[in-house]
């Protein structure tokens, strides 16, 4: 499974990518406003700085919502950089947008995933990533892991070769789940990433080991 992270914060996306185990990052606009990035210049400026960081997958939302906007929305995305994949909402023209990208040979990243029949359409389309919303759908009442088993079992079976993208992801335990449940890819904030790394048993073997090493 990759891990991509899921920000646009620089020293973030530095420290995950320097603990040699990230494959790539997505980013939003709220992720983007929040680190008080505006404007199309600056924005198209932050990406391209994201990946000269990051030698992997990055990918960049379009704002708008039809079909002819997307396309020459991503285009220009596209243009920054190989990297880039154009990230597309899982609506009607999104679809179609999906589809065009795909026959032109640009990646793109169907966002706002759901539904195993959203998954289906995003995978016909030729979406190189699909990103089921987990933690949204957990906070809707229903199970986003199961999700992800779902699509995984149907894609298996019917050859689709769009990759599962498990977002919204909201702690460590969503990580393990989701590697479990068959994502391909999981994107998580870094505190979710560095949730991985503890357990209390090594730290108490660790300061034993050190505490030991004090009396040779």
């Amino acid at each position: 499974m990759k891990f991509f992270i899921d920000t646009a914060n620089l020293s973030q996306i530095r420290e995950a990518n320097e603990l040699g185990i990230l494959d790539g990052v997505t980013t939003n606009p709220s992720l983007m406003a929040k680190e008080g990035i505006k404007g199309e210049e600056a924005i198209f400026n932050h990406y391209k700085t994201i990946c000269e960081i990051v030698d992997g997958d990055i990918s960049a939302e379009v704002l708008s919502t039809t079909y002819a906007e997307m396309v020459e929305e991503g285009k220009k995305l596209a243009a920054i950089h190989p990297n880039i994949v154009v990230k597309i909402p899982m609506i009607k023209d999104g679809v179609k947008a999906i589809k065009w990208f795909s026959d032109n040979g640009i990646k793109t990243n169907c966002t706002l995933i759901f539904s195993a029949g959203q998954a289906i359409l995003a995978a016909k389309a030729g979406a190189t990533y699909i990103s089921p919303f987990i933690g949204r759908i957990d906070d809707s009442g229903w199970n986003g892991v199961q999700l992800i088993e779902q699509i995984a079992r149907i894609y298996a079976i019917q050859g689709y070769e769009s990759e599962i993208l498990a977002a919204s992801i909201r702690n460590a335990n969503h990580i393990i789940q989701c590697a479990e449940a068959g994502a391909d890819v999981c994107t998580c904030p870094l505190d979710s990433i560095l949730g991985l790394l503890k357990h209390p048993l090594t730290d108490i073997g660790l300061a034993k080991f050190i505490e030991d090493s004090k009396k040779m």
